[in-house]
């Protein structure tokens, strides 16, 4: 396990902005943070079934962490978002679906996330093992020209006879499909939520105009949290996000003659600042200040996978959110060096000296 020291060391430069930093604008005194007790302590005054209940809590009791109130999950989706050639010619082992798998449990996840054809094909040998979360939906890049939509891939009744506990999706939110897809995701949330699985939900960001003055505010805290605020009204447990790099989305989108959405002044500077643990403290509130809680994508792989990692959990954990969602920097490399950067995340919410800001 990773000592504080070797985590602060890790983090190199990074390491006193995001350890030392103890003056948000959101107190934690505010937030529903996670706990063992999460699942009693928030769901149990929703309307969610006993069988809702008991598959949450088997996510949050399985793997490194469980019992902390925190997630580590592997998602592999990118097979079909990004190619599996382009996903799996790093390391093509992972072109089957058991080893996806085996990486999983080796690495102490929380649980999977994958497709229903990589959780169909092992279901039987794993479902038991693991706790399993099919996604849904998917943006199909074959179709030419590429186009951003997520459809729909199979039924939630397919799930439900899978063996799986939760069921993920994605919804582009800005995007010209937002509407159906809002339509489509609310319908079968529910249907999971009656069949007793927990649902995740991807609150992406997705319009051209979101680009603006040479800045990608697809990532600012102020749209990716309201995208959250959508997911939390339609249905999601769980929320998952990209990690907010900038804020004033709402304000470049209406500059000049342009009129988008509404802003209150007060969003900028009562409720975040520039900080990096504050803009995702502004995404947790959005999500019913922790009630349904957020977690973070990893991101793509690189050179510096390791800090990238570390520096992504220490920011969702000190900021209040619930965990990591880590794919291509765990798979895209041999499985040995994926299960200890799995574990190198994980790591960060076992440690103690690393608290919520």
């Amino acid at each position: 396990m990773l000592s504080y020291g070797k985590i602060q060391e890790t983090l190199g430069k990074e390491s006193e902005n995001l350890l030392g930093f103890n003056n948000p604008k959101i107190s934690k005194d505010k937030l529903h943070l996670p706990s063992p007790d999460f699942v009693d302590r928030i769901f149990l005054s929703s309307d969610r079934s006993p069988q809702v209940l008991r598959s949450l809590q088997t996510m949050y009791g399985t793997g490194r962490l469980a019992n902390t109130g925190y997630l580590s999950i592997l998602p592999v989706d990118q097979g079909i978002e990004h190619s599996a050639g382009a996903s799996f010619a790093p390391n093509p082992q992972y072109f089957d679906p058991e080893n996806i798998l085996k990486l999983a449990i080796e690495g102490g996840c929380n649980a999977v996330a994958t497709t229903f054809g990589n959780l169909g094909i092992m279901a039987r040998k794993y479902a038991h093992k693991i706790p399993f979360m099919v996604k849904i939906n998917h943006n199909e890049l074959l179709t030419y020209p590429n186009k951003a939509d997520q459809i729909m891939f199979g039924q939630i009744k397919q799930a439900w006879d899978m063996g799986c506990v939760s069921v993920g999706a994605t919804i582009y939110f800005g995007s010209d499909e937002s509407g159906r897809q809002i339509k489509e995701v609310s319908t079968a949330f529910q249907m999971a939520h009656e069949l007793g699985m927990a649902t995740v939900l991807w609150c992406y960001t997705r319009n051209n105009a979101f680009k603006a003055d040479g800045k990608d505010y697809h990532t600012a805290a102020d749209l990716t949290g309201q995208a959250n605020h959508l997911g939390a009204t339609i249905g999601a447990d769980i929320l998952k996000q990209k990690l907010p790099t900038l804020n004033g989305g709402y304000k470049a989108l209406n500059m000049g003659k342009s009129s988008y959405g509404k802003l209150d002044e007060k969003m900028y500077t009562q409720l975040a600042s520039d900080h990096p643990i504050d803009l995702t403290r502004y995404q947790v509130a959005n999500g019913y200040m922790g009630r349904i809680g957020l977690i973070n994508s990893g991101g793509a792989s690189g050179a510096n996978d390791l800090e990238e990692a570390l520096v992504t959990a220490v920011i969702n954990k000190r900021a209040g959110g619930m965990g990591l969602i880590s794919g291509r920097k765990a798979f895209q490399k041999p499985m040995n060096d994926g299960v200890k950067l799995l574990n190198a995340i994980q790591d960060v919410y076992l440690c103690k000296e690393i608290t919520i800001a």
